[in-house]
């Protein structure tokens, strides 16, 4: 071989064992570009989206801020945004954390049966999303769904709600959104606790779709209509605290009010002597749960927890009111 020939040789060589190289780097990859490399133990971004309703409301800040926290000690990065109860403005956020390659997504979602697509989409996208506060009326579909136990939170709001009310009188309940799944369960567990009390009468059940302002304004109404009224039960505090508004214009302050949540204004009020009870939904270690899930998930592909898990709630009165903080039990 002449001396002048060496260098192209060599040139030419090291071009093809490049593209051999590019070549098998490609064919032995496992996932697509979007795909965690959950097998490898770890993630190609270390980002986690949390997606919750409106931070307006104490209970929703609470848990994204939990999340936010837990994922930041694990060491991700994380982004928070809000919904609103909006399934539009869910998909966009949902698109967003896909097109910025999450490695999870830990939702309180938008609805039970509008947010099956958007959870579709980034788990078809391979992002795992962990359920937190609601559900939604799929399995299989998302990694975790992790919710305080309603019913339970429910049944023992109802039995202090019979309790003050001396098991006898006149009562209004207020609903919640008729999407979200947790507004039917609540309601059937005041249900199924006070029918079991024949003197005791609901004269009205209308939904205020957890808004405040909305709970005054049917409260108010409600009582134009029949002011013989002993009791308000809300399916969470934000509602109940619109009935209270409303029951002080109308200079009504020997009614007893329950709520559910826990929410600090809730607390402020039941010390106050404004309502008798809550059932605190302990939100931050809901949200800290689904974190710790989610982390461990990334990095071996696994949980190691059923899909569904519930959270037991916890009755709050004035005797244990100032053991409550933040949507959590303190010793």
């Amino acid at each position: 071989m002449s001396p002048l020939r060496i260098p192209a040789f060599r040139t030419t060589a090291a071009a093809l064992f490049g593209v051999l190289t590019l070549t098998l780097s490609a064919c032995g990859s496992s996932g697509g570009p979007d795909q965690p490399e959950q097998a490898e133990g770890k993630a190609k971004n270390n980002l986690m989206a949390v997606i919750t309703p409106s931070p307006d409301n104490p209970f929703f800040k609470a848990e994204g801020d939990a999340a936010r926290q837990k994922a930041e000690s694990l060491g991700y990065r994380t982004s928070v945004a809000s919904h609103g109860d909006d399934p539009n403005k869910q998909s966009e956020l949902i698109d967003a954390a896909i097109s910025r390659k999450a490695a999870a997504i830990i939702l309180d979602n938008a609805g039970a049966d509008a947010s099956i697509g958007a959870v579709q989409k980034a788990t078809d996208a391979g992002i795992p999303v962990f359920l937190i506060d609601r559900e939604i009326n799929k399995t299989g579909v998302a990694k975790a769904q992790i919710v305080s136990n309603n019913s339970q939170g429910a049944q023992i709001a109802a039995q202090e709600f019979v309790k003050a009310m001396k098991e006898k009188g006149n009562y209004v309940e207020l609903t919640g959104k008729e999407s979200d799944t947790n507004a039917g369960v609540r309601s059937k567990g005041f249900a199924d606790v006070i029918s079991q009390y024949p003197d005791m009468k609901r004269v009205a059940q209308q939904t205020a779709n957890w808004d405040q302002q909305e709970a005054f304004r049917k409260m108010e109404t409600i009582l134009q209509r029949d002011s013989d009224i002993q009791g308000v039960i809300a399916g969470n505090d934000t509602m109940a605290l619109g009935a209270i508004a409303a029951l002080k214009s109308a200079r009504k302050s020997d009614v007893v009010v329950v709520g559910f949540d826990g929410s600090p204004d809730a607390v402020a009020q039941i010390k106050a002597g404004n309502m008798a009870a809550t059932a605190l939904q302990p939100a931050a270690l809901g949200a800290e749960m689904a974190v710790v899930q989610a982390d461990k998930y990334i990095k071996t592909g696994k949980t190691g927890q059923p899909e569904k898990q519930a959270i037991d709630c916890v009755l709050v009165t004035k005797e244990n009111a100032d053991r409550i903080k933040n949507f959590a039990e303190i010793s």
